[in-house]
């Protein structure tokens, strides 16, 4: 098969993230675009392993380790976060706060229960590899362990049943953040997104809303941080923690400026302007 590289695929999913998060009006919309642009990715990295197979076990295991997860694992992501925004109550207050706080109880108990307690758990956040070629090579479920029934239903020319494993703990670590940022969004106190190493309360964000918005948005949409290797709603949270601000819905807030009239990116020019200033002043 076509050699693929992790990185690669990585970052042309986020870099699908991004311009997909860049272009839609609401969090239910850009999940849908990314599970049908993910959904496609899928089935044509499948139709390429089943055409051509791996030339070397190492290609095997990295695909089914690393690469197949990763997008499987967001494809369950935004399904998970579809579902939860198509039903989730329009207003904010205690209803809404309460919701988001159910939907992290929920998924608290799942981890509790079916991801935590397993050796496969264990064995991939320690970064072990000894296992490698039993848990990510085709051809090697062992049946007679108790796996979960829908073990009988995979692909088996596609699937190692531990992929899904893995792409289901990717999917629960980013729908644990999301939840927990929407959580702290729409409380007066509650557990904190970041753990900063400085005592930042009295760090606060004296300018506009909008203005740290576009902020976010121009670092998030330039990759600047984390070469683009990290979520908008990550990035919004960072912000809010560091600056001791609540930001509430950064999506509908973003494309009210993209409709604005006039300076669309005020903020960021001013920012240039004040910058330039200050070097004159300093020469």
């Amino acid at each position: 098969m076509a050699k693929f590289i992790y990185k690669d695929v990585l970052s042309q999913i986020q870099k699908e993230e991004r311009k997909v998060a860049l272009s839609t009006d609401n969090i239910i919309e850009e999940c849908y675009k990314m599970i049908g642009y993910l959904q496609e990715l899928l089935r044509q990295l499948k139709m390429d392993v089943l055409k051509h197979g791996f030339a070397k076990e190492n290609e095997e295991i990295d695909f089914f380790k690393r690469i197949k997860p990763q997008i499987l694992g967001k494809i369950v992501y935004y399904n998970k976060v579809s579902r939860i925004e198509t039903t989730c109550p329009v207003s904010d207050g205690h209803l809404y706060l309460n919701y988001y706080s159910n939907q992290m109880k929920k998924l608290n108990k799942e981890f509790k229960d079916h991801i935590l307690i397993s050796d496969f758990y264990r064995y991939y956040k320690s970064g072990r590899v000894d296992k490698d070629n039993i848990y990510f090579r085709l051809g090697n479920i062992n049946f007679y362990d108790g796996l979960n029934s829908f073990v009988f239903e995979i692909d088996t020319h596609f699937s190692t049943y531990y992929d899904y494993k893995t792409a289901r703990i990717i999917a629960n670590e980013n729908l644990y953040f999301y939840l927990n940022s929407k959580i702290c969004n729409n409380a007066q106190e509650g557990p904190s997104t970041v753990n900063l190493i400085l005592d930042n309360s009295d760090i606060h964000w004296t300018d506009s809303k909008s203005a740290l918005i576009e902020l976010i948005y121009a670092l998030y949409a330039s990759a600047s941080v984390s070469n683009g290797r990290i979520s908008l709603t990550k990035l919004s949270a960072i912000a809010q923690e560091l600056f001791n601000v609540q930001l509430g819905d950064i999506h509908h807030a973003f494309h009210r400026m993209k409709d604005r009239a006039g300076d669309r990116a005020s903020f960021l020019n001013h920012l240039k302007n004040s910058l330039e200033q200050y070097m004159d002043k300093e020469s």
